[in-house]
């Protein structure tokens, strides 16, 4: 009798996809995607330039606000977009950001909270690019 399992488990490629439901899979998603980040030619250097050892600091942080947006848990603290502001960022940065995201995601969960996380990461792209090119003083000199 032949190998009776699907080709993609036997040959290690087999994800079994499920729904966002906790903070481990927060950090599975996290980490995975800033690893891409990371390797990405276009936005890897500005990451990069301004995070260019420690990465657990910016990963303990975004665990904290995927979880308070996800699930309401308190214990984010801080401004992103103040952070991203002086950033020279444009809108192919954000599109980057956004497919590396959203395939991250696709890669590892499928379900409600997937496709919520997805949505909320392109509205607050689309928030911060309108904010940055509505910014008539320059990002460098924004008042927070």
């Amino acid at each position: 009798m032949g190998n009776l399992l699907p080709y993609h488990f036997w040959c290690n490629e087999f994800i079994l996809k499920r729904d966002i439901e906790d903070i481990e899979d927060i950090k599975l998603f996290v980490d995975e995607f800033y690893l891409k980040v990371k390797k990405d030619r276009l936005i890897g250097p500005v990451f990069l330039e301004v995070i260019p050892q420690d990465w657990q600091p910016h990963l303990n942080k975004m665990y904290a606000f995927w979880n308070g947006a996800l699930f309401g848990i308190p214990g984010f603290k801080g401004n992103p977009f103040a952070k991203h502001a002086p950033l020279k960022i444009e809108k192919v940065h954000f599109e980057r950001w956004l497919y590396l995201f959203d395939e991250t995601i696709d890669q590892y969960f499928d379900g409600q909270m997937a496709t919520d996380v997805k949505k909320r990461a392109h509205l607050m792209a689309q928030m911060f690019l309108n904010r940055l090119q509505g910014m008539s003083l320059g990002a460098d000199k924004v008042i927070f």
